[in-house]
């Protein structure tokens, strides 16, 4: 394993110590490495906190900020927070508009903000949740009862941090992000494994001509292990899976984003774009809303995921609103 660390111990507090500096015009750090909030929060506004393993980055603190999430819980590397890290960031961002809680469909990270929404609502805070659910490669993996939440929890979180920012309601944010998660499909294929650095070695094996379709942002299994084929061939399996699985809701305006894993190149990620939006235009849709890079990755895997959302004009109107996080920003 060769990784620029220090310790495996202290490699999150130390990542979070940094990126919290770096991007010290927007977030600040939570007492004992808890969580990262804006730095500027919104009396009165409905508040957004998600959360997870680490390990994703951006995925979720570089979205913190505005037009997007309020905080955001870092547990360790693949491993979800605790409730006492959310329950300490509900406290911190709960201006009196009640906290929605977005969070992938994993068991301990549902498990752990059920409790900490409990606790929440004991202190007399309203929390409502969106779990996201996004991935079609499986319908049970390792680590879920249903499908994962990957990559589209981005999409879900801006377009609801979006309504947030515009004065919504929290219970209207959850019917909103709700039905940006049942607009949203996502598949992965992995080309290598990842290292956890506590681990040491590769969560999986794969060999130098194979690929993992369907793979989950943990390494978990996908649909099935194959040769490698052109890229072509791979979108192509890939955007018939998520069209498939709208069944009679496929066609439209869309947003189409392709996501890396962490370790593979911008330039075989614009190619995979090209390929993707080629063959859902064959399968009647339209790009509207394109993004492009690594945003929900998975350490050093090498790979990618292709999300696909059906857009309306609301959350068309909310994806294009102003942005500023560390790692999105636009319109502002």
């Amino acid at each position: 394993m060769k990784k620029l660390i220090n310790s495996v111990d202290t490699v999150l507090t130390e990542s979070l110590d940094g990126f919290c500096a770096a991007h010290a015009d927007i977030v600040a750090l939570g007492d004992d490495h808890k969580f990262v909030r804006r730095r500027a929060l919104k009396p009165g506004k409905a508040a957004l906190l998600s959360g997870g393993g680490s390990g994703h980055e951006p995925l979720h603190a570089g979205f913190v900020g505005h037009g997007m999430l309020d905080a955001a819980c870092p547990g360790q590397v693949f491993t979800s927070p605790t409730p006492d890290q959310m329950l300490a960031a509900a406290q911190a961002i709960d201006g009196g508009g009640g906290i929605l809680f977005i969070v992938k469909n994993y068991e301990g990270d549902v498990m752990n903000f059920d409790m900490a929404g409990e606790m929440a609502a004991d202190l007399g805070i309203e929390v409502l949740t969106v779990r996201t659910n996004d991935d079609v490669a499986v319908d049970n993996s390792l680590y879920t009862t249903g499908r994962r939440g990957v990559a589209g929890t981005l999409v879900v979180e801006k377009i609801v941090g979006a309504a947030a920012e515009s004065g919504i309601g929290v219970a209207a944010l959850k019917a909103l992000g709700d039905r940006v998660n049942d607009a949203t499909r996502s598949m992965g294929v992995a080309l290598t494994s990842c290292t956890v650095p506590a681990v040491g070695k590769p969560t999986f094996d794969i060999g130098d001509g194979e690929i993992e379709m369907g793979v989950g942002i943990h390494g978990e299994p996908g649909r099935r292990r194959v040769k490698l084929m052109p890229a072509d061939t791979i979108v192509e399996e890939m955007v018939a899976a998520i069209a498939g699985d709208f069944e009679e809701k496929r066609g439209g305006d869309a947003l189409l984003l392709v996501n890396g894993f962490g370790a593979t190149p911008a330039m075989e990620l614009y190619l995979v774009f090209n390929a993707a939006k080629k063959q859902l235009e064959k399968h009647g849709y339209r790009i509207a809303r394109a993004l492009v890079g690594n945003y929900v990755t998975s350490l050093d895997m090498a790979g990618c995921s292709i999300t696909v959302t059906r857009l309306n004009d609301e959350a068309d109107r909310y994806w294009a609103a102003p942005v500023h996080t560390p790692a999105l920003r636009w319109g502002v």
